[in-house]
């Protein structure tokens, strides 16, 4: 299982929320560049980025985000208001690595039906996608969170699945931003019904422990880590020799 660093971004600072809550926000006195730049410098390749303003549909980061990630040697996973074909076109065209797809793929049957079949040349845009299910007592959000869908957890997982998306990022709610420990019992759920899945998660950790419990799941594939690192609960160094034992390489 690979350790994953989060960056959160809200106008053009480095946050996180509680709970997906926009109302209850810690800022960190560090700039976006200089936080890719800690991660590159020890080693991390994969570095998580969300906008959280695109998330809401305000794109006004994006042109601050993308001349900082184009400038980086990192893969970047990177979500927030991808909503059309033609943004994640923009997107893994423009070189980033997975692109996290949640609200469109919830509200709009036919997006990921056509973006399972969008190929161009040696491009094959289903590889690069994440799809992102937030859940709150086992109620799929969306929109940053602020939606609910009448979609079941299961019923979405299995038709995702069908359109042939296997890469999942399920981030628990109830858990994210609190430091309180990881949603082992949801991860556990979606695991047994479809241990295929290649599964993130996303939210609560706090310290290694909560890393080792996810780990001794067996086939979780990764998970985000954030506010842990920015609260110094989990090291860049702690996170750069788990990895360097992990085996997986991006």
């Amino acid at each position: 299982m690979y350790i994953i660093p989060a960056i959160d971004v809200l106008d053009k600072k480095v946050v996180r929320l509680r709970e997906g809550n926009y109302n209850d926000v810690t800022s960190y006195e560090i700039s976006l560049e200089e936080q890719i730049e800690k991660y590159h410098a020890n080693g991390t390749e994969l570095v998580h980025i969300i906008d959280l303003n695109g998330a809401k549909g305000d794109f006004s980061n994006q042109e601050y985000l993308f001349d900082i990630i184009q400038k980086t040697e990192m893969k970047i996973q990177y979500g927030g208001g991808v909503r059309s074909i033609e943004k994640v076109k923009e997107l893994v065209d423009a070189g980033i690595y997975r692109v996290i797809v949640g609200t469109q793929a919830i509200t709009n049957p036919s997006f990921l039906e056509e973006l399972s079949s969008l190929n161009e040349g040696k491009v094959k845009y289903a590889d690069h996608i994440i799809i992102a299910i937030d859940v709150l007592d086992e109620v799929i959000k969306y929109s940053g969170w602020l939606e609910s869908s009448p979609i079941k957890l299961i019923e979405y997982i299995d038709k995702c699945l069908a359109l042939g998306f296997f890469r999942f990022l399920c981030t628990d709610i109830s858990k994210d931003g609190k430091l309180g420990g990881a949603g082992v019992d949801l991860y556990k759920k979606l695991l047994d019904h479809s241990p295929i899945i290649k599964l993130i998660g996303s939210g609560g950790i706090s310290s290694m422990d909560d890393i080792r419990n996810l780990n001794a799941l067996g086939t979780m594939e990764s998970v985000v880590v954030g506010k842990a690192i920015y609260e110094n609960r989990v090291s860049i160094e702690e996170i750069k020799d788990w990895n360097l034992k992990s085996l997986i390489s991006f």
